[in-house]
């Protein structure tokens, strides 16, 4: 059974869209039913493939924003100019039609109650998307295991799952912090600059909790993030990354 399963989850299989619905003006979720879906754990990512009509194929890597308890694979999509698939994903996709899907893919930025915490979850931009998909399987397992979120964005209007987040925050017990790197709004009332040590320090747990750190999100904010939590003496063996590459696609 279990190798009848690692089979299904590296062959190709047809999922059909029956749902989208945008986050931003350039980010995309796709909600997909796959029929022979072998489940996947909080964190996972899928390879998306497309092929042209003379037969020229792209694939790109997409982290899953679903939790394992929810109805669909769901996918959340930022648009890129240059990208090869994203276009097509974001502007000309539809429900009814069909996507190819291998996965999913990845056991290391995964989390699940067993892993324990307390949780730091650290979000730049579009890293965002596994962290939520993490989110929602503690809420939908009634976890006790704390949580804090830290996520930047350029502005509000960028912010991903924006309500969603403020539901979670109001509802508890998860502490959700946002900080806006390009707001320009009067409205706004909470951070306004780029995640660094002091905010880090002002919002993680402390070194002494020995939280599990999940940071995800372009490379130097990865990378940043990473070294001032070590900085501020987290065991670096309890932080894990994922990270985008220069063109915005999932280096893993």
């Amino acid at each position: 059974m279990a190798r009848t399963a690692v089979q299904r989850r590296l062959t190709w299989q047809l999922g059909t869209v029956v749902d989208t619905t945008f986050e931003t003006p350039e980010v995309k979720s796709i909600f997909v039913a796959v029929d022979d879906w072998p489940g996947h754990r909080a964190g996972q990512h899928v390879d998306v493939r497309l092929t042209a009509p003379d037969g020229y194929q792209a694939e790109r890597s997409y982290s899953i924003a679903s939790a394992p308890e929810d109805g669909h694979v769901q996918l959340t999509v930022e648009r890129l100019d240059d990208g090869e698939v994203s276009p097509y994903l974001v502007d000309e996709l539809q429900p009814g039609e069909q996507l190819e899907l291998r996965g999913p893919v990845g056991g290391y930025f995964v989390w699940e109650e067993a892993l324990g915490g307390p949780l730091l979850l650290v979000a730049g931009g579009s890293g965002l998307v596994p962290l939520r998909a993490m989110l929602r399987h503690h809420r939908s397992i009634g976890s006790k295991v704390p949580v804090r979120v830290l996520c930047s964005a350029r502005s509000q209007e960028l912010l991903l799952y924006r309500e969603e987040l403020d539901e979670l925050a109001a509802a508890g017990p998860y502490q959700i912090s946002v900080t806006l790197t390009r707001e320009e709004s009067t409205s706004w009332h909470g951070y306004r600059r780029r995640i660094d040590r002091e905010l880090l320090a002002e919002v993680a747990w402390s070194p002494e909790h020995r939280p599990l750190v999940y940071v995800c999100g372009p490379t130097a904010f990865v990378e940043k993030a990473a070294d001032e939590l070590v900085a501020l003496g987290h065991d670096p063996a309890r932080i894990r990354t994922e990270r985008f590459g220069g063109t915005g696609e999932a280096a893993r």
